[in-house]
């Protein structure tokens, strides 16, 4: 389970014992973006009382979306068959875990999702919840994609699905990561399975999300959707072509 940093000094050690406590096969790699507070320090703890922590160590603080692509890059090269993500803060419950686990037996991409029956949030303000929920409707719309929560993140990659996505390619490095995963997952033609989890506000520290994050995450996507109208109508545009082509013959005549 790959699990980014940055300035969690208050979360990362209690989300790590509940992960360990939930799931005590699971693996754990902490993605560490040279966090000020000294989470650093305390990955580097955890690492050395148990032998399933590993920390990476980035300079600087580069976005979610470069920590994930970091790790999951290392986790590809141990030769992990399964590659998972969550948050540090504990707005994903790793009791929850159990779930995504289940579902991965039919699916290439599993996502915890907040938006589908069952699934829940605690403790957002309603105005932001709106906003989340028309942020996924637009997504849905715009890309063209039934994935109800595209900006989840916690979720389960099978190791043949990042293969196929390429991720040498993925140049999102932050929150749009999340909705450029799924919609990668999608294009490939692979399976996407959405469990419903209960996602949990932050108590402690300090979200990562701001206005202008939510803001570049909307004009990345509507860049997206507006390339796929484009190719969509290229595409119908062949295959009328194609039809005309076929009716004829060689000379103009019906075959």
């Amino acid at each position: 389970m790959v699990i980014p940093t940055f300035n969690e000094a208050t979360n990362l050690e209690l989300i790590v014992a509940r992960l360990r406590a939930a799931e005590p096969s699971i693996d754990v790699l902490v993605v560490d973006d040279n966090s000020p507070d000294g989470t650093g320090d305390i990955a580097d703890r955890l690492a050395a009382e148990d032998s399933q922590v590993q920390v990476l160590h980035r300079t600087a603080k580069g976005g979610l979306g470069a920590a994930y692509l970091h790790g999951f890059a290392v986790a590809l090269e141990q030769g992990y068959d399964v590659i998972g993500e969550m948050d540090a803060d504990g707005s994903h419950q790793p009791e929850q875990l159990h779930r995504l686990l289940g579902a991965l037996v039919d699916a290439d991409l599993v996502i915890g999702s907040r938006y589908v029956p069952g699934g829940s949030i605690v403790n957002w303000p309603r105005r932001r919840e709106l906003l989340s929920r028309g942020g996924n409707l637009y997504v849905r719309l715009l890309l063209g994609m039934g994935v109800k929560d595209a900006t989840a993140g916690f979720r389960l990659f099978r190791r043949p699905t990042l293969e196929k996505i390429d991720l040498a390619t993925v140049t999102s490095t932050g929150y749009v990561f999340q909705t450029d995963m799924a919609y990668r997952t999608v294009m490939a033609g692979l399976k996407v399975a959405e469990v419903p989890i209960e996602f949990i506000e932050r108590v402690r520290g300090d979200s990562k999300m701001s206005g202008q994050v939510a803001s570049e995450s909307l004009k990345k996507i509507t860049l997206w959707g507006l390339h796929e109208r484009r190719e969509q109508a290229r595409r119908a545009l062949r295959r009328r072509d194609g039809r005309r082509t076929t009716r004829k013959g060689p000379r103009g005549s019906t075959p």
